[in-house]
């Protein structure tokens, strides 16, 4: 399955009109003391999208999905998810967004003394509402289905290579069944053939579970293989937002610095 057939309909069905933006970001600022991190930062992300964001290190790009999340406290602007504005959030409306979004670290943040099985099960029994012991097995079962890893239910974190830690990361992340998926640095020290695995795994994923996505990278195979469209920002600031193609196309020197 995959690449770019997949691709080019999920960007049809955007043209098309799928109906709002389930994340929209206005204004946003954020300092820490006196280093403006993020500087009037405004975008959406639509219904079904992937939205890379590139740019160089420290440009606030890991930075800008932890306020997305709610990690982080931003000084000025706006973000809505789902049309309900977060900044603004008390604690449990905060939390009751978050089961809406999943979201992926770049180290996979397994519990090294729970086996795959039990780290799975781990946000299951956190949900708000309680499903049977049946359940949770057909979920789990499901789940590592989905990445590919049906025999590893009962290993331990130790017993996984790099790649199969992403996996098991993101299986954890969509057992509760979240709407949009937050991606920081997905393939970071991977090699390249897990690395296309784990980004052909976030289109799949996509594809199976309806997600909107943002991911935030610095592999360029990665944009290219994911993106609907590619999010630059420069200076805590949005730079350029536009296709791969187009990016590939520009003839903006900067641009072109992360192309060649």
């Amino acid at each position: 399955m995959m690449m770019e057939e997949t691709k080019t309909k999920q960007t049809e069905e955007q043209t098309a009109g799928n109906t709002g933006d389930v994340i929209r970001v206005e204004h946003l600022n954020l300092s820490f003391g006196e280093q403006q991190v993020l500087e009037d930062i405004s975008f959406s992300l639509g219904k079904k999208e992937n939205l890379v964001v590139m740019g160089k290190s420290g440009t606030g790009k890991s930075v800008l999905i932890k306020c997305i999340a709610g990690l982080i406290v931003p000084d000025g602007g706006s973000i809505r998810i789902f049309d309900q504005e977060v900044t603004t959030m008390k604690y449990n409306e905060l939390n009751n967004t978050r089961r809406q979004l999943g979201f992926l670290f770049q180290g996979a943040a397994l519990y090294d003394s729970m086996s795959v099985k039990e780290n799975l099960k781990f946000p299951l029994l956190r949900m708000k509402t309680k499903i049977s012991a049946a359940e949770i097995e057909e979920k789990i079962d499901t789940v590592l289905e989905n990445v590919g890893l049906a025999d590893a239910k009962d290993k331990m974190p130790s017993q996984l290579s790099g790649g199969m830690k992403k996996r098991i990361g993101l299986a954890r992340t969509l057992i509760p069944g979240p709407k949009i998926m937050l991606y920081d640095e997905p393939t970071t020290g991977l090699d390249p053939v897990t690395s296309r695995e784990i980004s052909e795994l976030i289109n799949e994923v996509q594809e199976k579970y309806h997600t909107s996505s943002m991911i935030i990278t610095h592999d360029i195979a990665c944009a290219k293989l994911t993106s609907n469209r590619i999010l630059m920002l420069r200076d805590g600031k949005v730079y350029i937002s536009a296709t791969f193609d187009e990016l590939i196309a520009s003839t903006d020197p900067w641009v072109k610095t992360f192309f060649e």
